[in-house]
């Protein structure tokens, strides 16, 4: 996966959009204004910052060296993902769609509506 098919896959999701409040450097997609991934652009190697169940989140990081504690984020809730080749484009998918249906399930019931 790079960058472009990051942003793509990002952008397919209901209502999501891209944004940039940190600075020309940090590309963030939102559903209804809320964070669901959050990617720095002037990495050499391509990581991205997904949310993820507590419990989830350390499997994740038990199972792929790749995946770190997020990087200036709540550790409890947010994975660094390194997209290193060494987790396939499907897990990675599978990691972008659940951070975000956790987003979209913090929402108030009715901004949840539509979206999954």
């Amino acid at each position: 996966m790079d960058i472009e098919t990051l942003r793509e896959y990002c952008l397919k999701k209901k209502e999501a959009e891209e944004t940039f409040p940190f600075g020309d450097t940090v590309m963030v997609f939102k559903v209804r204004g809320k964070m669901f991934l959050l990617v720095s652009l002037d990495n050499p190697v391509l990581q991205f910052n997904v949310k993820c169940d507590p419990e989830k989140a350390i499997e994740w990081r038990e199972q792929y060296h790749a995946v770190q504690p997020g990087y200036h984020m709540n550790k409890k809730m947010w994975n660094t993902v390194i997209v290193d080749g060494s987790i396939s484009a499907r897990i990675l998918r599978q990691m972008i769609d659940d951070s975000y249906v956790l987003v979209v399930k913090s929402l108030p019931k009715k901004a949840q509506e539509g979206l999954l």
